[in-house]
């Protein structure tokens, strides 16, 4: 995942209410204003060939109808779908395939719903549910990944359920090597790739918190090291989700750091616009990215910060 994609298109901000507020000094996502930001909203995106769509983000291509095969499938029954897509060389590609989770996921938009995707996105026939990834849940094999783009929940599913089908040609050079990013100094991790570094085991974020206790603790870890050159951050959700392995799982975050103590659940600094009173949540036992109700202090805060601390 390159640091384009560690960003998020959401552009307001809300307080635990669900009511939009300034964003000036909040610690939201839509806080932060970046090239990369910029970039994620860019109307200039996406380009269309065809029958094709090339997000010029990522480099991933993919069918312009969102739902070519018309009706839900089952999981194998959308991997045979798309084989048929490569046979015929739809649009004149045969390297189509079922997105993997990630790939899937840079799709989607966190300011927009119903459906979750960019502004102005050139995709037609898209439908607000449930469409299939390419990944198996490796905790339950008789499960698959899927994302919901009504408003871009990450879950599981059984691979008998029906569910949508939106092939995509990925662009492999936009892979990470997940083994090769991190390396770690308790409590901090090292992203190597995205040039950040993580802190999990803080004083102040040893107690599941609601997501203004999140926010705070941040806050209050920026006073403490008032003195130094570091500005952390709670992760937005994309980031987040940048450190998930779905090839492990009980936690399917970062398996290979020891000496950390992985919580069940980090809130991130991203609310969900589909019901602004909740925030998105990563949950680590298996990988999910959902929400929780932002009064409740169900979940716990982690800190980023940009550069590889010495």
């Amino acid at each position: 995942m390159t640091n384009r994609l560690r960003v998020t298109d959401q552009v307001r901000c809300y307080d635990a209410g669900g009511s939009e507020i300034p964003c000036f000094r909040s610690g939201q996502d839509a806080s932060r204003k970046s090239a990369a930001k910029r970039a994620m909203i860019s109307e200039g995106r996406f380009k269309t060939e065809s029958r094709a769509v090339v997000d010029q983000l990522t480099g991933h291509i993919w069918t312009q109808n969102a739902n070519p095969a018309e009706f839900p499938l089952n999981w194998q029954e959308a991997h045979a779908f798309v084989a048929n897509l490569n046979r015929d060389e739809f649009s004149g590609f045969s390297g189509w395939q079922l997105p993997d989770r990630r790939t899937l996921f840079s799709l989607t938009s966190h300011q927009y719903i119903n459906p979750a995707l960019p502004r102005r996105h050139p995709f037609e026939n898209v439908f607000p549910g449930y469409y299939w990834t390419g990944d198996n849940c490796s905790r339950l094999p008789d499960q698959a990944w899927y994302i919901h783009l009504g408003g871009a929940r990450v879950f599981r599913g059984m691979k008998h359920g029906n569910y949508l089908t939106w092939p995509v040609i990925p662009n492999l050079r936009a892979a990470a090597f997940y083994e090769r990013r991190f390396s770690s100094d308790p409590p901090l991790v090292f992203d190597h790739e995205n040039k950040v570094s993580w802190l999990f085991d803080h004083a102040g974020f040893t107690q599941a918190v609601s997501w203004s206790g999140a926010l705070e603790s941040i806050r209050r870890l920026n006073r403490e090291n008032r003195r130094g050159t570091s500005r952390w951050r709670l992760p937005n959700i994309r980031e987040l989700e940048s450190l998930v392995n779905i090839a492990s799982h009980s936690p399917a975050v970062l398996k290979h750091a020891s000496g950390l103590n992985i919580q069940t659940g980090y809130w991130s600094s991203t609310t969900s616009v589909y019901e602004p009173r909740y925030a998105w949540v990563l949950y680590t036992r298996d990988g999910e990215i959902g929400v929780g109700f932002k009064p409740h202090p169900e979940f716990h805060a982690l800190g980023v910060v940009d550069g590889i601390l010495k």
